[in-house]
């Protein structure tokens, strides 16, 4: 992947890690917050546990199809917001 400024400096494989890391997070904190293990949510999900503790923790990709299915078992909504990033 070509490492491409995004803004003020950021490279695109930073915004990537960032997001990554904001998304897992975002998903650890409405787990817990509904008291689901990541056991209990691998599960429901039909996946392994150790995929959620990665995309909980940024060190793997989150798939739209993975993302949707955290919505669906974890009831959240997925909302994009415009930036207004000048790119």
């Amino acid at each position: 992947m070509k490492n491409t400024t995004v803004t003020d400096g950021v490279s695109m494989e930073t915004y990537l890690t960032d997001c990554r890391l904001k998304v897992g997070r975002s998903i650890r904190e409405i787990r817990e917050k509904r008291g689901q293990s990541q056991e209990q949510l691998a599960d429901k999900m039909n996946i392994s546990r150790s995929t959620i503790s990665k995309i909980e923790s940024g060190k793997f990709n989150c798939s739209i199809d993975y993302l949707s299915k955290f919505a669906f078992f974890l009831d959240f909504e997925i909302i994009l917001q415009d930036s207004q990033r000048n790119l």
